[in-house]
Formats: structure tokens, C-alpha cells, sequence
């Protein structure tokens, strides 16, 4: 058992070849679009607001003041927006957890930019089923969560474009 090396994720992306940081680059703007796009919906659809979280998915068909009529959301189509997101959320967040471990990022922020977004996918997405199940305190967790996801996502792209342009032989 003392034989054992602990993982470590080979390479320095400061040393990439120029095709696998154009490649990156050209993933981090895709991916970078398709997440501001989703931010423009959540706003479009929840107004950025825990009442607006909870309509979003339980509905509003009570309140005959409200400007929009939303209908609450059936456990298959609940089921189905937590599985997508889920899976490919954290797909998208281990990708970016590699590419910001392949930086000289260290401490605390390394850490927190590694692991956060994949607790924050699992408190966001959990807390829109819990939300449905009945427990409405969850529209603030899901609230907290998501933001912290997004400067999770905005934090990773800038790291790694900091240091994916970043000379080898530069000091930070």
C-alpha cells in the first residue's frame, strides 16, 4: 500500500499545444454561450425572484392578478428538467474542473472552483424537485445555489483563459 501515488492531472495548460487551446477556447465560447443563454431564460421565466421560482413550477393558477398564468409543472416534466440538467450540467462542470486543475491555481480558490459548482447543481436541481414535493423554503436554496453557480461558471472561464494565454515563463 505504500506503493500508491496519489492522481495528479499531468500537464500545465500554459503548455498546451496551440490546436488544444484553440480547442479550448472555442469550447469555453460555446459553452459560455449556451450558459448565458439559460441565465436569459431563468430570468425570463422566474424574474430572477424566489416567487418567481416557485410559479415557475408550481404554477400560479390561484392568483387571478397575475400578468402572466403559469401552470404548474407535473412531476414527469419536473423529473425531466432535473435528469437533463443533472447530467449534463455536470458533465459541462467537470470539464471545466479539469481544465482549471490543469492551471497553477492553488488554495482555497482551486478548491472551491473544483468542487462548488457540482454541490451548487446538486442543491439547485434537488431543490426545484424538493420545491415541487412541498417544501417552498427551497426557492431560496435554489436561488443561492444558481448564483453561485454562475460566478462558479464566470470564475472557471476567466481562470482558464487567464492562464491558457498566460506565457509559461510569466509570474502571475
Amino acid at each position: 500500500m505504500d506503493d500508491i501515488i496519489p492522481m495528479k492531472i499531468i500537464g500545465n495548460i500554459q503548455d498546451f499545444s496551440k490546436e488544444i487551446k484553440a480547442l479550448i477556447v472555442l469550447f469555453l465560447l460555446v459553452v459560455s454561450t449556451g450558459f448565458i443563454s439559460a441565465l436569459q431564460f431563468v430570468d425570463l421565466t422566474t424574474s430572477g425572484n424566489p416567487k418567481g421560482i416557485e410559479e415557475n413550477y408550481l404554477g400560479n393558477e390561484d392568483d387571478l392578478e397575475a400578468a402572466e398564468m403559469k401552470f404548474a409543472k407535473s412531476e414527469r416534466q419536473i423529473l425531466n428538467i432535473v435528469h437533463t440538467h443533472v447530467l449534463a450540467m455536470g458533465m459541462l462542470f467537470f470539464i471545466l474542473a479539469l481544465l482549471v486543475a490543469t492551471t497553477p491555481l492553488q488554495g482555497f480558490w482551486r478548491s472551491f472552483l473544483l468542487m462548488e459548482p457540482l454541490i451548487s447543481v446538486l442543491l439547485t436541481f434537488g431543490g426545484i424537485y424538493l420545491l415541487f414535493k412541498g417544501i417552498l423554503w427551497m426557492r431560496y436554496v435554489i436561488m443561492v445555489s444558481g448564483l453561485l453557480m454562475t460566478v462558479s461558471f464566470i470564475a472557471s472561464v476567466a481562470v482558464i483563459l487567464f492562464w491558457l494565454f498566460k506565457k509559461a515563463n510569466q509570474q502571475p
